[in-house]
């Protein structure tokens, strides 16, 4: 039986608090089951974005999507997490990645290290993190039990093993990174080998974790080759029908939207779609449609 969907946006513009307060309001209305904070600099802060979210808001959970680990010392992070949980009635998800901007790291003064480094570092950060929040003597203490939900954000193989081991959802970019920090985007049948590993990787689990996609493209249309055209020149290695068949982008009629929701969970597993602040409120009509099957 298919999981059910969840529904989560990523808000990154940062906002004076009563326009901040509005904008998580308006998510809850539309229908999104989490919101979520990134952890980029520029943006807002995510642990007291996700506060301030919380007095908002009733019924969303609230994630951090994802904290960048070159930024955190664990210690100092399990303080923020065990925190930030208390503070928001254990509505929180904890979002971790390796990060993949080294001029936010030049930015900050942090070392950037290698793509194994970085990933080693996460290891780390994970596996104190476990080992500080699940500790008796630990103040504070985080509300939810067993623990504040884990979620990776993964695509290649060492970070699927470190996913599988350890993160109740599994956060797939649909996307590789390249050298600067850009991400490029992969073809439906790289991510059905991403899944197809992970899933071999993580065929021990006592359960089964929750699958995740961020979405970057979405656009309600009956035209759909005319709204691709301002984004062809960004992915100048693939063509207009390559670009629409992309997993990570969601183009056409609202029905041919849902159905295509619908058929990557069916494909992937991909019950929980992350998409981004700017398409909050056209992503929101495919949430309700789905909601009414």
């Amino acid at each position: 039986m298919a999981r059910p969907f969840r529904f989560g946006v990523n808000l990154m513009s940062p906002a004076p608090a009563d326009e901040w307060r509005a904008k998580c309001r308006r998510a809850e209305e539309l229908g999104y089951d989490v919101i979520l904070a990134p952890d980029h600099l520029g943006m807002p802060a995510p642990f007291p974005a996700l506060v301030a979210a919380a007095e908002a808001t009733e019924r969303p959970r609230l994630g951090t999507f994802v904290l960048n680990a070159g930024f955190w010392n664990p210690a100092l992070l399990a303080r923020e997490v065990a925190t930030t949980d208390a503070l928001t009635g254990g509505r929180l998800e904890l979002g971790l990645g390796t990060g993949y901007v080294q001029a936010e790291h030049e930015t900050a003064g942090l070392p950037w290290g290698s793509p194994g480094e970085r990933v080693d570092h996460l290891r780390r950060t994970v596996e104190e993190l476990e080992r500080l929040l699940d500790s008796e003597d630990h103040q504070p203490k985080p509300v939810q039990t067993p623990r504040v939900p884990l979620l990776i954000g993964a695509n290649g193989d060492r970070m699927l093993r470190l996913t599988a081991e350890h993160a109740d959802i599994a956060a797939f970019t649909g996307a590789r990174t390249r050298d600067g920090g850009v991400l490029e985007p992969i073809a439906a049948e790289e991510l059905d080998e991403r899944v197809a590993l992970y899933r071999k990787l993580a065929a021990g689990r006592a359960e089964p974790a929750e699958l995740n996609l961020l979405i970057q493209i979405v656009i309600v249309t009956d035209d759909p080759g005319a709204a691709m055209q301002p984004w062809l020149s960004r992915i100048p290695h693939l063509t207009e029908q390559q670009v629409l068949e992309l997993p990570i982008v969601l183009v056409g009629t609202l029905d041919d939207i849902v159905e295509r929701v619908r058929a990557q969970r069916d494909r992937f597993g991909f019950s929980y779609l992350t998409v981004l602040e700017p398409n909050m409120e056209v992503f929101a009509p495919v949430i309700a449609r789905l909601r009414e099957a």
